[in-house]
Formats: C-alpha cells, structure tokens, sequence
C-alpha cells in the first residue's frame, strides 16, 4: 500500500486571497512564487479569464512540514458549523493558568488580524483548555 506524502486542506470561502492571507499571519504561512512567467500573483491572476479572477489562492509551511491550505471561492455562504477544522497548536506543554494566558495572547493577536473570539473551554478532568475561534469568514478553529 502506497503512504500519503502530502496533505492539503482546501478552504470554501467567498474572498480566497483574503482568507489565505490571513491563514498567513496566523500560522506563519507563506505565498509560494507565482508561476514561471509571471512576476506578481496579481499577473497571474489578471491572465486568467475573468471568471476565474480571484477563484482560488494558496498558502503553505515554510519549512514543508504542514499541509499546503487551499483557498478556493464558492458562490454560497457558510450557513452550518464546520465538519473539520485546524487546531493552532500554541498551548502544546502548558497547564493552568500558563496555558490559558498563551491562548489569550494568541487570541488577541488573531483577533486584531481579523479573527473572532468565540469562548475559553476551561480544562476539565479529561481536558486542558482551549480558545474556540473563527477566521475572518467564519470558519471555526481552535486554539489549544
């Protein structure tokens, strides 16, 4: 049996760049060079038929370890929670208070680049805290 070598999680979202971007910031992402041939995404972008402007944009780990994350735009709106979300793992080792004031800090950051506080979940017997959120267009993630 062949083993997986890469993972992607693709993103539905009306605004892909704007999503990705600030994907970016929240996880230390970067934009990949444009395609041979074009000197600017926006280049690229402009090439495409106006259909197609704007339809889709991506994002990745510097170091190649996470997944690639895909942005790819959809005529409808989110309506549901989402089936599948990230974890940004920055509480990894901390406990208690310590914890929670990480997740804080990281919250705010996020907040300020657009992201939405949602509620703290307190630890509980079988459970360390961790901060519910949504990104710029409503898709939920956890800090934990």
């Amino acid at each position: 049996m062949a083993s997986i070598k890469q993972v992607q999680v693709t993103f539905d979202c009306a605004e892909p760049e704007r999503v990705a971007r600030f994907w970016c910031e929240a996880l230390g992402y970067v934009v990949p060079p444009p395609p041979e041939g074009f000197a600017t995404w926006d280049d690229f972008d402009r090439a495409l038929p106006p259909e197609r402007q704007g339809s889709a944009f991506a994002c990745g780990d510097p170091s190649g370890v996470g997944p690639r994350l895909f942005f790819q735009r959809v005529p409808e709106g989110k309506v549901v929670k989402n089936r599948v979300h990230l974890d940004v793992r920055v509480g990894t080792g901390l406990v208690g208070e310590e914890r929670v004031t990480a997740l804080e800090a990281e919250c705010a950051r996020l907040v300020a680049l657009g992201g939405t506080r949602v509620r703290l979940l307190t630890a509980d017997e079988n459970n360390e805290s961790c901060l519910l959120m949504q990104d710029i267009e409503g898709n939920e993630f956890c800090l934990d």
